[in-house]
């Protein structure tokens, strides 16, 4: 085998390599984009499930102002009834 014999089998060896490399890091490339689509969708279902809980602890909120509002009109009513001397 002559020199340029040796340099073109190192070549295309080389190529082969390099070939092997680039599919086997498009693989880990693949697989790490797909994690990195599911953290972010986890994430972004976390965010939506904090929003939500803060809308419906304001409601909450807003609810029980508005019974205890209720109670009060409730006991002013009877106290009303009371004074003018019927049974509530």
């Amino acid at each position: 085998m002559d020199a340029a014999t040796v340099t073109a089998l190192g070549v295309l060896g080389s190529a082969l390599m390099a070939g092997l490399a680039a599919m086997y890091g498009s693989r880990i490339a693949g697989r790490t984009q797909r994690e990195g689509g599911i953290i972010g969708g986890y994430n972004s279902l976390t965010d939506q499930l904090q929003e939500e809980r803060k809308e419906l602890r304001a409601d909450l909120a807003a609810l029980r102002l508005e019974l205890a509002t209720e109670k009060a009109e409730t006991a002013r009513l009877r106290l009303m009834v009371q004074s003018l001397g019927g049974t509530p």
